[in-house]
């Protein structure tokens, strides 16, 4: 049988096959990106100085003496914005959870990887603090891949070590700050304040922990987007046609074509160029692209939608004298259909369980019970015999303030009838967003108890003199 050899087709969807930081050979291409500049870039600057003096000052900001953010995960304290979760509230802080990942999932169908170009703590510490450093010691990309590709002189090693020097410094204040929101701020000054050989564990953990971040800035980088990061994986499943992206506009620049001599001179005449597109196939928002790829490829999983790409565009097409917005914030039914961006079917759904969720959590959290009365009978106790017809059991009383202000209680016996109450601890008041733990006796005559040795008893618990909600809990006598 004959062999027919089919002519070579040039496949323009390759560069969907591998990752443009990875060769074919599975080696690693270094992305050197360019500094980037212009109107989207200072707003991310912006935005990135909020986050970081919030990232930074959150955990020494007091609101009525509690940290504005504590995710303590090993005494289940936890605070947000000020306002102290309880154990009996965890079901809030998993529906809050759901909420941002909600939230995440609207956003994202709307407006694609906004995330990660401008709120990701990765994409805030790289671009605007680690790579920042970088330029200031190594220069700009030429240089650093000239000091890369150099010999080890004198410069070269002070510069490498200057530089991971103050990588690591950085990454191990960020560490010590992740740590505050975990054990508190004061407890994390305490621990500096002690002698090292007090914490050498607490001390190993937190430079191990330092290690990773200085690994991840200093040598993983982009990786973690485009390989790690689950949000680039199912950020696909989430966007479609109406999702608005960073987006070449490729009917108005293709075909591309350099921008010549010839081209400017027609251009001063005021001639106009046919058969060519805006795109003067510059390679500049390639050269600014943190993760290395050309967005007039598309939709990409390494795009982080950080808009580098859009300001370095806009500044070339003003020097050109085009209009700026070839690179935009658009969908990709808005260019080649050209109608008005709009919310796609999904999303709208998206937002109608978002809006849901939100009313759900809001209601659930003012209507949340303030304060917490739990009474349970001694362990290891069943009943004692006060006279030859009266039965005393004790009890343990567990009290939750979560208001901000103190609270003077009372408790009074509902029923059954009869009944005796004696504190044996301070139950009569709690001091604002406190814990607190109690005894009590009871005591019952045997005509008011159940014969089956097992009687439900209910408590009247009054705050500061109004009365609050009732507590019910179990009294043991014998069986009849």
């Amino acid at each position: 049988m004959a062999i027919i050899e089919l002519p070579d087709i040039e496949d323009h969807e390759s560069f969907r096959n591998e990752l443009a930081s990875i060769s074919r050979d599975g080696r690693r291409k270094w992305v050197y990106a360019r500094k980037s500049s212009g109107k989207l870039t200072k707003y991310r600057t912006y935005v990135s100085n909020v986050l970081l003096l919030f990232l930074f000052l959150a955990p020494y900001i007091k609101i009525n003496g509690h940290q504005f953010m504590l995710f303590n995960i090993i005494e289940r304290k936890f605070v947000i914005f000020g306002i102290p979760f309880w154990t009996q509230d965890f079901y809030l802080a998993l529906l809050f959870m759901l909420f941002l990942l909600v939230t995440l999932v609207v956003f994202t169908s709307i407006f694609g990887r906004i995330w990660c170009g401008w709120l990701c703590p990765q994409t805030i510490f790289l671009e605007m603090i680690f790579r920042k450093i970088e330029f200031a010691i190594e220069g700009n990309p030429k240089q650093q891949i000239a000091l890369d590709n150099g010999t080890w002189t004198k410069e070269k090693i002070v510069k490498k070590t200057l530089k991971h020097t103050v990588f690591f410094a950085i990454s191990f204040i960020i560490a010590n700050t992740f740590l505050s929101y975990i054990i508190g701020s004061d407890q994390l000054w305490q621990i500096i304040l002690d002698p090292p050989q007090k914490h050498i564990v607490g001390l190993v953990s937190i430079t191990l922990f330092s290690m990773v971040f200085y690994a991840v800035f200093a040598r993983f980088r982009e990786q973690a987007c485009v390989i790690v990061c689950p949000y680039g994986r199912y950020q696909s499943a989430l966007v479609d046609a109406d999702t608005i992206a960073v987006t070449y506009d490729f009917k108005r620049g293709e075909p591309r074509r350099k921008f010549t001599k010839e081209d400017k001179e027609a251009q001063t005449r005021g001639e106009n160029i046919s058969g060519r597109g805006d795109c003067i196939d510059c390679h500049q928002c390639v050269t600014v692209c943190p993760t290395g790829i050309d967005i007039r490829n598309g939709i990409q999983l390494e795009c982080v939608n950080c808009t580098a790409c859009i300001d370095a565009c806009d500044e070339v097409m003003t020097k050109v004298k085009k209009p700026t917005g070839l690179i935009r914030y658009a969908s990709h039914s808005s260019i080649t259909d050209g109608k008005k961006v709009h919310l796609s079917t999904r999303s709208k759904a998206y937002g109608i369980v978002w809006f849901v969720l939100a009313a759900v959590l809001v209601t659930l959290f003012i209507n949340r019970e303030m304060l917490h009365v739990l009474v349970l009978r001694q362990k290891g106790t069943t009943f004692n015999a006060v006279t030859h017809n009266s039965y005393a059991n004790f009890f343990q009383i567990q009290l939750i303030n979560k208001y901000n202000e103190s609270k003077k209680l009372n408790f009074e016996i509902v029923s059954p009838k009869n009944g005796t109450l004696k504190p044996l601890s301070d139950i009569k008041s709690i001091n604002g967003q406190q814990e607190k733990e109690g005894r009590m006796m009871v005591i019952f005559p045997q005509s008011s108890l159940s014969t089956t040795g097992s009687t439900e008893v209910v408590f009247a618990v009054y705050e500061n003199g109004k009365f609050a909600h009732n507590v019910k809990t179990t009294f043991i006598s014998p069986h009849k």
